[in-house]
């Protein structure tokens, strides 16, 4: 058992009868009243967020977790295909654990949480950004860099991405994972 001075970001713990993982976290010393935790929390089961407020000094039940290395396979209806990077190990993930599947690409690394009491996957974690390929947008022009307008973009993985005017078909552009949101063009 911790308490709620053990809360931070990623840490899954066990409540209502449930493992959430913890997103955000704020600890707040009101000038009246009691300290208190408030907590943003994503469940692993079934990827709902949820707000929670626990009492300064609140008992949490902490779930002991291994994180690996894993590399995106492929995709197969909601099911997503993962292989451990050091034992060769396939494991298939349902589409609801993932923040942002639809920016995985195909041999894409991330680290997977596992469950070490029940050996099963918690969590997927994606990293910070990802690099892909412009595949279909509607065509830019010279100059078109000043405004802060955007257009879609369809990128190599089939989300929709919205960049700035300036960007064409064929750009290798930087996406926030997080976010999924355009943050630079990459040059290669």
């Amino acid at each position: 058992m911790a308490s709620t001075a053990d809360i931070r970001n990623g840490l899954c713990i066990k409540h209502n009868h449930d493992i959430y993982k913890i997103i955000e976290f704020l600890h707040v010393k009101p000038g009246k009243g009691p300290a208190f935790v408030r907590t943003k929390l994503k469940s692993v089961t079934n990827g709902k967020v949820l707000d929670n407020t626990f009492s300064a000094g609140h008992k949490i039940d902490i779930v002991r977790v291994e994180t690996h290395t894993y590399q995106y396979l492929y995709a197969e209806g909601d099911l997503f295909h993962f292989m451990n990077t050091e034992t060769y190990e396939q494991i298939s993930l349902n589409k609801n654990v993932l923040d942002s599947p639809d920016l995985l690409k195909e041999g894409t690394n991330v680290m997977v949480q596992i469950n070490t009491e029940t050996d099963l996957p918690l969590s997927v974690d994606m990293p910070a950004s990802i690099v892909l390929e412009v595949t279909y947008t509607e065509p830019g022009l010279k100059g078109n860099t000043a405004t802060n307008a955007t257009k879609p973009a369809k990128v190599e993985t089939g989300a929709s991405v919205n960049v700035p005017l300036f960007i064409n078909e064929g750009d290798k552009i930087k996406i926030e994972t997080a976010t999924g949101n355009y943050m630079e063009r990459v040059k290669e």
